[in-house]
């Protein structure tokens, strides 16, 4: 099955400064939206604390919600309703663990249903304590950072066969992260100086494919965090998970990239590496555009019928799939030409010399 014909020639690098702008903002926006809000929506799963989800049999106002929590004892809950307005049904949310029983949920009923005029029904109560939660929340954050690491690690030594130099700068940022960690450093910023550390090592090393690929892989994660911040929704383990697929996933698709990228470098020595980086892209797009198209049709239905308890997950993927599908085309291999600029190529690449035309002249930069 073929979705883009044969021979097709978009030209991906010539646009590439407007990827760079549209991926500047996006990041730029994300940021910003997460220094406003002060992080992600932390569930409770990362912040601690209790939830209950109660479930109405007629429609009723989120003030005498709260009208019946006050008389219950429980002031400044937030209460969040379900997108689905003809459930009834409502999040409740306290950062205090609260001691939840029998009685517990009797006089919660019993209160709500006063106050509102309905019948109350207790879905479901959970409890996490604080030391948890930021237990959970340390472990994600060096989850998603050794993801990343290893990740690029494999590529420099998969396409530039560097698997000594890899396991080398693995180690010394294992070694950096423990370090860092033992300066009493909160994790965020300590998994901030890791990832510095990654890029300028690697940069060093003159790692391009690694470079590449983790400045895309960070782009996709920083986006969708960003996206799912925006539009207040809780980043939970589920999430959690979701984002390190989409490392994947998103790798998946610039490996098969690089892969034709490295091979027309080989069998094309005298082309220049614009054109074969571009030529690749389009060799790749039918196979890039099909896969992508199909994962968005399953998840797009887990979405809309999986139900709440993998909307976020679902929606998380759904994001990333298509952010992860523009930075192969636009970020990652583009990124190839950015870093050829800049870094002299390794010795042992074959038959590649920069700036070299098809006819052996060698261009301007």
């Amino acid at each position: 099955m073929e979705i883009i014909k044969p021979g097709i020639n978009i030209d991906f690098i010539g646009r590439r400064k407007i990827g760079y702008i549209i991926s500047l903002v996006l990041i730029a926006a994300s940021i910003l939206t997460l220094a406003v809000n002060g992080g992600p929506n932390y569930g409770i799963d990362f912040a601690g604390g209790t939830i209950v989800q109660v479930r109405f049999d007629t429609s009723v106002d989120i003030n005498d919600i709260r009208t019946g929590l006050d008389a219950s004892g429980l002031s400044g809950v937030s209460i969040q309703a379900f997108d689905d307005e003809d459930r009834n049904e409502f999040l409740i949310r306290t950062p205090e663990v609260l001691a939840t029983g029998d009685e517990f949920a009797t006089e919660i009923t019993a209160q709500l249903a006063g106050a509102t005029g309905a019948t109350a029904e207790i879905r479901r109560i959970e409890m996490v304590g604080p030391q948890v939660g930021e237990t959970l929340r340390e472990g994600a954050l060096f989850a998603m950072f050794y993801a990343l690491l290893f990740i690029t690690i494999y590529i420099s030594g998969r396409f530039e066969m560097k698997w000594m130099v890899s396991g080398v700068t693995a180690g010394v940022l294992i070694g950096g992260v423990v370090f860092f960690s033992r300066l009493q450093l909160s994790i965020p910023l300590l998994i901030l100086i890791a990832i510095i550390l990654t890029l300028v090592l690697f940069w060093q090393l003159r790692l391009r494919y690694a470079m590449g690929a983790i400045v895309a892989l960070l782009h996709d994660v920083t986006i969708t965090v960003g996206i799912f911040t925006l539009l207040g929704k809780e980043f939970s383990l589920p999430v959690v998970a979701a984002l390190l697929t989409i490392i994947g996933y998103s790798l998946n698709d610039t490996i098969v990239v690089f892969d034709r990228i490295r091979e027309n470098l080989r069998l094309y020595s005298t082309r220049i590496l614009e054109k074969n980086i571009n030529n690749s892209i389009n060799e790749t797009l039918s196979r890039t555009l099909l896969t992508s198209s199909t994962t968005l049709l399953v998840l797009l239905s887990l979405f809309f019928l999986g139900g709440d308890i993998i909307h976020d997950f679902a929606f998380t993927l759904i994001v990333g799939v298509i952010v992860g599908t523009y930075s192969s085309l636009f970020v990652a291999s583009p990124m190839l030409l950015v870093l050829q600029g800049t870094m002299p190529p390794p010795e042992d690449e074959e038959g590649y010399e920069p700036g070299k035309t098809e006819t052996g002249t060698a261009t301007a930069a």
